[in-house]
């Protein structure tokens, strides 16, 4: 009797074993890891209450979620120190990768360099790094040159290739500047008849592109044009152009097709907008990451086309190139 228990209880350890050594097998298949199941990337969003930034977020999301990446998703706030800050936690909490749109391109620096000290992978989206410190595999953004001078053939055609126009800038900001290369590109090139007067930095905001667009008017009463690098910009000149009784008489451009901006587009306040697609940044971003974590050299920048917004466009889909 006591033979026989003996000898099950031998069948069942090896039972056991076999049963346990199956599952670790599992564990580590090839297609669980592929899915990316044990990845966390940490996301510093510069302004995660604009538009733009939510639908970039959900990008990610969507397209993180097909290979089962852990998203830990933060808002800068329009603050570098914070943002810095934010990467450290994210270097503390160990994560896999780290995506940033920097609120301040130059600065921004130091805090790559941490995360490239700690072994971590760091990737930039919409706004790139423009410090000499710290390495940064991929880059992805709308093309934002071919924007601007989608922006300034909207401007040519507005007011039919002649006249005063101003830009309502953000210089600091690398994406901005190529918006407003590619807009005095388009303009010197499509129509030369067209002059720049004015070129403000009114920080990407509403109440200062307004104030700003108030000042620019009493400067030069035969203004034409207003060009504003994000639709907040645009937005706060058409307040001032309608203050000024001014709707309709100074064509308005802005970029980004906002809803706010595409509703002023069809009631023909503003002519229109270069329109980027940030979902599609988003999920390219993430599948960058994933080709990183496959073993493949991602290349240094991946651009993102982007579209015009007129009137003629509502009711057409636009969520993608």
């Amino acid at each position: 009797m006591k033979k026989t228990l003996a000898r099950v209880a031998v069948t069942l350890l090896v039972a056991l074993a076999g049963c346990s050594h199956g599952a670790s097998q599992s564990a580590a298949s090839p297609s669980s890891a592929a899915s990316g199941s044990h990845k966390t990337i940490g996301v510093s969003i510069q302004n995660r209450e604009a538009q733009f930034y939510q639908d970039m977020e959900s990008g990610m999301r969507s397209e993180g979620a097909k290979f089962g990446y852990s998203l830990i998703v933060v808002d800068a706030g329009r603050d570098n120190a914070k943002q810095q800050s934010q990467v450290e936690d994210f270097i503390s909490k160990r994560v896999d990768a780290i995506v940033l749109t920097p609120y301040d391109s130059a600065a921004i620096g130091s805090a790559i360099a941490e995360a490239n000290s700690a072994g971590i992978p760091v990737f930039t989206a919409d706004i790139a790094s423009t410090s000499t410190q710290g390495h940064v595999v991929a880059h992805v953004a709308s093309d934002n040159v071919q924007g601007g001078f989608t922006a300034g053939t909207l401007m040519c055609a507005a007011i039919g290739g002649r006249g005063a126009v101003a830009i309502l800038d953000e210089p600091e900001v690398t994406s901005v500047q190529d918006r407003v290369r590619g807009f005095k590109n388009a303009i010197s090139q499509k129509c030369p008849g067209v002059t720049i007067v004015g070129d403000i930095d009114s920080g990407g905001t509403r109440d200062k592109a307004s104030s700003d667009t108030g000042d620019i008017m009493q400067a030069h009463r035969d203004l034409k044009g207003i060009f504003g690098i994000n639709d907040d910009s645009a937005l706060g000149a058409l307040a001032a152009v309608r203050a000024a009784n001014m709707t309709g008489k100074i064509a308005i451009v802005g970029y980004d097709a906002t809803p706010e901006a595409r509703t002023a587009i069809g009631q023909g306040e503003m002519y229109g907008d270069a329109i980027q697609y940030p979902a599609k940044i988003g999920a390219t971003t993430i599948d960058t990451i994933a080709a990183y974590f496959a073993g493949k050299k991602p290349p240094p920048v991946v651009k993102i086309g982007v579209g015009a917004f007129t009137k003629s466009s509502l009711g057409q889909a636009t969520s993608s190139p």
